[in-house]
């Protein structure tokens, strides 16, 4: 391996002085409820409306105001989040099996009855979060979702976002952000039900929050900022690489990029393309922070290198832009989500082709992938067993008990041993 640029990558670490901080605003928030969320709101978002959540009036006003073109491709958007998660909950069947004469036993997948869904806002206003969180929820069976986004400085709140949140499915919407959301919707301070997920993405405060909930309810997951890995061969094109790099680096000046080339002629030829591009990117000012300080630029020496290096990175997107698109395909395994050819890119599983762009980013996905319909499903096992088999296996139990001096335990199986010892 040859490094021709080097960037730090920063892993999700627990700040000390973020967590002491969260901590003690969650305390207050669940020792005072509503007047402590309002405090909070109106110290850090100047925002003091009667009511956090939305009418259904106040919700029909925001979608007027959006155009019918941007409704339009809201829905087409959504329309293939949905269609991809009904296929995922498709191919998630119950199971029953006899594994012995007598012994049922089996699985049953249960909606959990809440989630909380948080759509950020900040920098970007990225409405496209809502039906991420929303849409796999609903088609899992979650009766209940409630949404929560921040306001908008000046302006009360994004009119597509509303319109995303509800054309998702929320079934009730709140103008509220930061960790007063996030408590809101884990405690449900008697507004709401306590929800049972909390999902969706945010600033380091909303990820500590999530943290620190996680217990009192679930998390979809624990994200960092985001990052992309792009695997490069010499078929590949530099400009089009680098404005795929570059697409995100405008996220957030702590962004990751990782370019992985074949040889050192195209890293070189990238390097000079990134620089260019950079130069006109309309989101310079934070894309070229990010770049200097998290942008990679490597060259492996094989096919094989490019494959460890990217597997150790495992990037939450990553994209093959090389000739032989099935070699990597059939081999790598540490990815959030992967981009095949240089006919799609990030933003397509961002925004519209219907994955889901909640994923695991800071090398977590080595052990996990990203949000999908099953996260919002239980998996639950069940036994059943007719006498004669519970004899039997009554007292192999009793005896595994005793072994462990859990004699409590094997009474319970040599009763029904001796229950049905005529069976």
């Amino acid at each position: 391996m040859k490094i021709i640029k080097e960037g730090g990558h920063r892993l999700f670490e627990t700040d000390p002085e973020t967590a002491k901080y969260v901590a003690q605003m969650l305390e207050e928030l669940r020792r005072r409820g509503l007047d402590a969320v309002r405090e909070y709101s109106r110290r850090f978002d100047q925002w003091d409306p009667p009511s956090f959540e939305l009418t259904p009036a106040q919700v029909d006003e925001a979608i007027s105001r959006c155009s019918a073109e941007l409704i339009s491709d809201t829905a087409f958007c959504q329309g293939n989040v949905r269609r991809f998660a009904q296929a995922q909950l498709g191919t998630m069947h119950p199971l029953e099996v006899e594994t012995r004469p007598g012994v049922g036993r089996g699985h049953k997948h249960i909606p959990v009855g809440v989630v909380g869904s948080y759509v950020p806002g900040g920098r970007y206003p990225m409405f496209g979060s809502a039906q991420m969180s929303i849409i796999p929820a609903k088609v899992a069976g979650v009766k209940t979702v409630i949404a929560c986004t921040p306001p908008v400085s000046g302006t009360g709140y994004y009119p597509a976002t509303i319109n995303a949140m509800k054309a998702a499915g929320a079934d009730r919407i709140f103008v509220l952000g930061g960790v007063p959301a996030m408590a809101l919707m884990a405690f449900g301070m008697g507004v709401v039900e306590p929800a049972d997920i909390l999902c969706g993405a945010g600033n380091k405060f909303v990820a500590e929050a999530k943290r620190q909930l996680f217990g009192q309810c679930g998390i979809d997951l624990l994200a960092g900022p985001t990052e992309i890995g792009i695997i490069a061969d010499d078929s590949a094109d530099p400009a089009l690489v680098a404005c795929d790099l570059l697409g995100q680096a405008e996220h957030d000046p702590a962004s990751g990029q990782i370019c992985i080339c074949l040889s050192e002629t195209f890293a070189r030829a990238e390097l000079q393309e990134v620089e260019r591009q950079l130069a006109v990117l309309p989101t310079r000012e934070i894309a070229a922070q990010s770049w200097q300080s998290h942008g990679k630029l490597y060259v492996a020496e094989s096919r094989e290198e490019a494959i460890r290096l990217s597997e150790d990175y495992a990037p939450e997107h990553l994209e093959l832009h090389v000739a032989d698109v099935d070699y990597y395909f059939d081999r790598l395994k540490n990815y959030g989500s992967l981009f095949i050819g240089e006919e799609t890119t990030v933003a397509y599983g961002d925004k519209s082709i219907g994955t889901n762009h909640i994923l695991p980013t800071s090398r977590s996905a080595r052990y996990t992938g990203g949000v999908w319909v099953g996260k919002f499903l239980k998996t639950v096992t069940y036994q059943r067993m007719t006498p004669a088999a519970s004899r039997e296996v009554g007292a192999v139990t009793a005896r595994q008990c005793d072994v462990e001096r859990m004699h409590a335990h094997a009474i319970t199986a040599r009763v029904r041993v001796d229950r049905y010892a005529k069976a």
